[in-house]
């Protein structure tokens, strides 16, 4: 057993606490401990991706107690990925907030770890009321992160956010309640095996529970009809926060995959693939969603947040396909999709720092004071979004397209993935051509901001940088992610764990 398991847990843990108790300490030294919290991280998930990779689950039982009676960790090489990539988005955008965000509000950085505390492990855990918890602390984190700078528009979205995802943390509660009283633990592996020997009589009841924790997961996950409070949260956030939050979707969708795909995969007798139909036809609608609400989108940033919707229909829908083919295309698109909406957000932030009054509104009322720079990472960020070649969201979407089963999946994902792809480039040439076109609008005013900061330039860029990086690196990546994906699939293992077996 592997101690390396619990570390992305309690690095932020204790640089959070370490944080709040040094809330009285100059701004400069809570900086420093902060990014050496950050910046920790990157080692050890690099560690436990390559442990990941040997090909054999890693379980850690807190107090040693053997499960299912302890509080149970489980390091696959699809959440290795997923903490690896958190990591460097987390790390990035903590060095763009350290040149002036973390100012605008008190504690921010102690919050900025306690949500990666709950980010990591909602994605380590292997219990479902560890999995509320978690869900809990980044909640908490994020609700307060988003206010963050204490604006107007910022209340209004935090308010929608809070109010539905304590709607959401109910559901998850009697969710989880109804499937302990009938199968007598929340422990995934053993709750996968009960669900598989379940009695014919509790099938309806625990077929209720799942598409309770359905609903929440597609909460999270800003799934169609669950995502409208999305654009508003994210397109008020401030700019670091956001890019953080590009990763919160993906929690969700990680609990989509890892609880509908080991509780109620194949093994589940009548419960088997439960959901995954209904997932189907609710991911082309959020693609569609996602589309137009960026085509109707008239700022910036809330842009930028409907191709956060659009990204998460594209995943489920890789998902849903159910083939191995399929999920490792999700896998490849969700590390993607991240890193790219990341940086998206904080070029957004340097965008509406030289806009003065005019913020993130897609009209020219001001001249950026360096629209070439800003403008040319906009345009190959936007091609990457879009999906277009030479960079990793092409080679995603490909991908997906070619995992799709000959027939009515085809059928119905082609046109909606491709036509999709093609309006999110022109919601985006629209964004361009308002924000950075010279020659648009002759009374324009030149503006009279700072240029953009050096370090929070290279922020963006190291983010942005990611897909290419993808593209270059693919074949080793790709041979990871696809490992994954069939391990996944293969339950035997994880069942293997409470009976006794090599993990």
């Amino acid at each position: 057993m592997s101690h390396a398991i619990i570390l992305p847990i309690l690095v932020p843990l204790f640089f959070g606490a370490l944080l709040l108790i040094g809330h009285t300490w100059s701004r400069q030294v809570r900086r420093g401990i902060s990014l050496v919290g950050c910046l920790a991280l990157l080692p050890v998930c690099l560690y436990l991706v390559g442990l990941a990779g040997a090909g054999q689950l890693q379980v850690y039982a807190l107090g040693n107690w053997a499960a299912p009676f302890g509080i149970m960790l489980l390091l696959d090489r699809f959440n290795a990925a997923l903490l690896l990539v958190t990591a460097l988005l987390a790390s990035l955008a903590l060095i763009y907030a350290c040149r002036g965000e973390d100012e605008q509000g008190p504690n921010f950085h102690a919050l900025f770890q306690f949500q990666l505390l709950g980010i990591n492990g909602a994605f380590l855990t292997a219990d479902l009321f560890n999995l509320f918890v978690f869900f809990e602390v980044l909640l908490i984190s994020s609700y307060a992160l988003l206010l963050h700078g204490n604006r107007a528009n910022q209340v209004k979205a935090g308010v929608h956010y809070v109010v539905l995802n304590l709607l959401g943390s109910s559901f998850f509660l009697i969710g989880v309640s109804l499937l302990y009283g009938l199968t007598g633990t929340l422990n995934m592996p053993d709750l996968a095996a009960r669900v598989a020997s379940a009695d014919v009589a509790d099938a309806p009841l625990i077929k209720a529970a799942a598409y309770l924790l359905l609903i929440v997961f597609g909460l999270k996950a800003a799934v169609l009809p669950l995502c409208f409070w999305l654009p508003r949260a994210y397109a008020a956030a401030p700019a670091s926060v956001a890019a953080l939050f590009a990763i919160m979707t993906k929690v969700g969708f990680y609990a989509i995959v890892r609880v509908f795909t080991l509780v109620f995969g194949e093994q589940a007798g009548p419960l088997a693939n439960l959901g995954h139909e209904l997932l189907w036809w609710l991911a082309l609608p959020t693609i569609a969603f996602g589309v137009i609400g960026a085509l109707g989108a008239r700022q910036l940033q809330a842009l930028l947040a409907y191709l956060v919707v659009f990204s998460v229909g594209t995943l489920l829908a890789g998902f849903a396909i159910g083939n191995a083919a399929a999920l490792s295309a999700a896998l490849y698109y969700t590390l993607h999709s991240t890193l790219i909406s990341g940086a998206l957000f904080l070029l957004a932030g340097l965008v509406v720092a030289q806009r003065d009054s005019a913020g993130g509104d897609l009209q020219q009322e001001r001249v950026l004071r360096q629209p070439l720079l800003l403008g040319c990472l906009f345009f190959f960020a936007s091609i990457s979004v879009a999906g277009l070649p030479p960079f990793s969201g092409f080679l995603g979407k490909m991908m997906l397209l070619r995992a799709a089963e000959p027939g009515w999946q085809a059928w119905s994902l082609w046109p909606v993935l491709l036509i999709g792809g093609l309006l999110t480039l022109v919601a985006l040439s629209r964004a361009g051509t308002s924000l950075f076109w010279l020659g648009h609008g002759a009374d324009a005013a030149p503006s009279k901001a700072e240029p953009a900061d050096r370090i929070s330039l290279l922020a963006a860029l190291g983010l942005l940088l990611a897909s290419p990086l993808l593209l270059i690196a693919a074949k080793p990546i790709l041979a990871y992610l696809e490992a994954a994906a069939a391990q996944l699939l293969d339950l035997q293992p994880y069942l293997s764990i409470i009976a006794g077996g090599a993990a």
